[in-house]
Order: structure tokens, then sequence, then C-alpha cells
């Protein structure tokens, strides 16, 4: 049986929920192509069906904050997801800050786990500091998800060259988090 993969592309085309800019760019537009590579890679293996928060850039989840983040869960929660992973892009006012890193909700578990596999193949395709795991009970998506769920950090938007890699190069992004899955999932 196929191993069901839930991508949360973090972030709406607009406000409610819209996320960070920096650099120039805007983390809904970076976390929705990186998304659609990742769920190409995925759907050429037969182990993996995969479902995407936002199949299409326009599409808009929720009216509020709260909304957003509830209809995502539960999407993958009625579809009866193995694995959440939510993307976004990291912002700091200090510009050198770099990398990437992700949270789960406990450690150990299987999600923290996931992250580990999921930041050394972001680490190894997009040659990107790997800042580490985190536990981050708080979470909504984390909290919510009735399977385990990683929320990624793909890089820092308010970094130049972080940006400019999210960017120009989302199908390293999509390698590294696909290389992660493969390795955690062993298949």
């Amino acid at each position: 049986m196929a191993i069901k993969i839930y991508i949360d592309q973090g972030h709406n085309p607009q406000n409610p929920n819209a996320g960070a800019e920096g650099s120039g760019l805007r983390e809904q537009e970076i976390v929705f192509r990186i998304g659609i590579e990742l769920a190409e890679r995925l759907r050429s293996n037969p182990n993996f069906e995969v479902r995407l928060s936002r199949p299409d850039a326009d599409t808009q989840i929720g009216t509020s904050n709260a909304s957003s983040l509830r209809l995502r869960v539960e999407d993958a929660n009625a579809w009866g997801a193995d694995y959440f992973i939510s993307l976004h892009t990291n912002a700091s006012e200090n510009a050198s800050a770099s990398g990437s890193e992700a949270f789960a909700f406990s450690r150990p578990s299987a999600a923290f786990s996931l992250g580990e596999d999921i930041l050394d193949g972001l680490t190894e395709a997009t040659g990107l500091r790997n800042r580490g795991m985190k536990v981050r009970s708080g979470l909504y998506v984390l909290r919510r998800t009735a399977m385990p769920a990683v929320l990624v950090e793909l890089g820092f938007i308010t970094n130049a060259e972080d940006a400019r890699l999210m960017s120009t190069r989302p199908d390293l992004f999509a390698d590294g988090i696909y290389q992660g899955i493969l390795t955690y999932t062993d298949v």
C-alpha cells in the first residue's frame, strides 16, 4: 500500500496567512513551487500517494489565519495521510541568518526522525547549513494532525543568498526533501 504524503505549502497567495516577504520575494510563491516539484518526485514513485494543500497557485485556504491552518489539518486528517510536511521560509531581522531547520511536536517521535532525515537531505542537496530539529508543541499544524507532522523552514527569505537559491533552484529543495523522505521510509 502506498505511503500517503500530505504536502502543505504553508501560506496563501494573499492574506490572510500570506507569509513572509524578503529579498524582493514572497514566501507563498517559493513554497508553492517547491511543493509542486516535491509532489512530482513523489508521484513518480509508486510507493507514494501525494496531496497538496495548494494544487494551484491561486488556491486560497480559509478566511483567517486560524481557519487557514484548521482547514489544512482537516484535509490531511480526512484524507488519512501517513505524514504531513509543511513547507515554509524563515525570516529574521539579522540578514546573515541562514540555513534550514525543522520542527516537530515532540521528541522522540516519528516526526522528529523524519525531520532529521529531511534536513540531512536538504543540506546535501542545497549546501545550506543544517540548523537542526526543534520541538514546537504549540504549532497548530504539528499539534492537531493525526499523523506525524514536520514543519520545514527551507531557508531564510531575509538572507539574499538563501532567498536566491530558493527562488532560482526550487528543484534542489524538492530533491533534498524527497531524499529525506526516501531515507526515512526506506522505500
